[in-house]
């Protein structure tokens, strides 16, 4: 299909990309298990997991849209299935957040663990639906959630990043001082 065809840097660039946070990202898992702070598993699962899961989905994003598809229908469909699986798991995710006590949420970890990541999988969702009557726009729509949750990723291994060597380091130095 010539219209999947002009969005083939874009992806090889947004999934590359995606793949390779993945493998830094269990890089730095291995780094942080050192020293695993009490209920590091309850928080693993609802700050380090989706982090790991918004990648996945945006390397399959991109691996799928390189499928020879006969027509845009299929394509449109497996949008659909991930948007609802990803609009279920930011659910599962925000569940997570509230029970896990290792550390308090604030305002920014809800905005881009749970209502940035709700809002793209609706996104994905919609542009699932347009295809049929706007289909360009659908595109445009399903390459606009993947650049996002290429992003939320980032922006969200940093912050775990940032929070483990700048405060809680700091905070196990004092402690044993």
């Amino acid at each position: 299909m010539p219209e999947l065809a002009e969005w083939d840097s874009f992806y090889v660039i947004v999934g590359s990309a995606a793949g390779a946070l993945i493998g830094l990202q269990f890089v730095v898992l291995t780094l942080i298990a050192e020293r695993p702070p009490e209920g590091a598993e309850t928080a693993g699962a609802a700050f380090a997991t989706p982090t790991i899961v918004h990648f996945s989905v945006v390397l399959l994003l991109s691996a799928v849209i390189r499928v020879p598809w006969h027509a845009i229908t299929s394509l449109a469909a497996l949008w659909g299935f991930v948007a609802v699986a990803g609009l279920g798991y930011a659910a599962v995710v925000a569940r997570r957040m509230r029970v896990q006590t290792a550390y308090q949420p604030g305002l920014e970890d809800w905005l881009f663990h749970v209502a940035l990541p709700l809002a793209t999988y609706a996104l994905l969702g919609l542009s699932a639906l347009a295809t049929f009557p706007h289909e360009h726009a659908a595109l445009f729509g399903a390459g606009t959630a993947a650049l996002l949750l290429l992003f939320l990723g980032i922006h969200n291994a940093w912050d775990a990043v940032a929070y483990h060597v700048l405060v809680r380091r700091q905070s196990s130095k004092r402690d044993n001082r």
